[in-house]
């Protein structure tokens, strides 16, 4: 049976003392007797901070991002091995804040990947389509190309470390909404693609989540979807209220 998960991406938000007022607040109401496994995802700079306040707690800590580089020169950027050192073992790679305000491209993703299952690290690896993709009837090639140039290089004994996200960019922060129908339409396609190309255990094992702005009134009809395996979360993941309610729903 596949894993429900629930992860909360901060994006450029909470400082170091606010992480540690909300991480306080979540740990104390998060336990193995969640139906999800819970994830949050701080800045950079809490990340230690995070693992440290939880490292008794039923919560994991995941980065936002990450270079595909051991080291060198590379101004600003942050490597698997100092994630590693802080006791961060998951990444989220290929956001679509990344692929559309930082230009990363798919092989760059790729790359990232591979780096990243190289330090045996999980990916919650992100892709979806832009609304001119929507509206051409173009989403299933994009969604298809993206998981194939960024992802189908990798063995299939490497699955076991990979969670998919799905976001409909067309549907995030655009006043568009994704009903979901269209999420499971979605889902069962990126499903079918993987097994595919890979076969019916992974496709059937692979946990795929749904970032498409997950709110607390829409959470349950959103995660009751048989393909739907959770979320990955934004806006309300910064709110304590909001995030265990979308915890909560699965």
């Amino acid at each position: 049976m596949r894993k429900k998960i629930v992860a909360g991406n901060w994006k450029m938000h909470k400082n170091a003392t606010q992480t540690a007022e909300l991480l306080n607040e979540l740990k104390t109401q998060v336990s193995t007797e969640n139906n999800a496994q819970v994830i949050v995802a701080p800045t950079f700079v809490n990340l230690a901070l995070a693992t440290s306040l939880l490292e008794s707690s039923a919560i994991k800590v995941s980065a936002q991002n990450m270079h595909q580089a051991e080291s060198g020169a590379y101004t600003g950027e942050i490597s698997a091995d100092m994630l590693k050192s802080v006791g961060v073992d998951t990444v989220i790679l290929g956001h679509s804040e990344r692929r559309a305000i930082f230009h990363e491209t798919d092989a760059l993703i790729a790359s990232k990947v591979d780096t990243a299952l190289q330090h045996d690290m999980a990916v919650i690896f992100c892709f979806g389509e832009e609304l001119k993709d929507r509206q051409s009837k173009n989403h299933f090639n994009i969604v298809e190309n993206q998981l194939k140039d960024g992802l189908f290089h990798i063995e299939a004994k490497d699955w076991e470390k990979i969670v998919l996200a799905y976001e409909p960019v067309w549907a995030i922060g655009t006043g568009e909404t994704a009903s979901p129908e269209q999420a499971q339409d979605m889902h069962e396609f990126i499903r079918e693609t993987v097994r595919k190309a890979f076969g019916s255990d992974i496709a059937e094992d692979v946990s795929i989540l749904y970032g498409g702005s997950v709110k607390p009134d829409n959470a349950k009809e959103i995660f009751s979807k048989p393909d739907v395996d959770g979320g990955l979360i934004g806006g309300a993941a910064l709110n304590t209220k909001d995030f265990l309610a979308i915890v909560n729903a699965i």
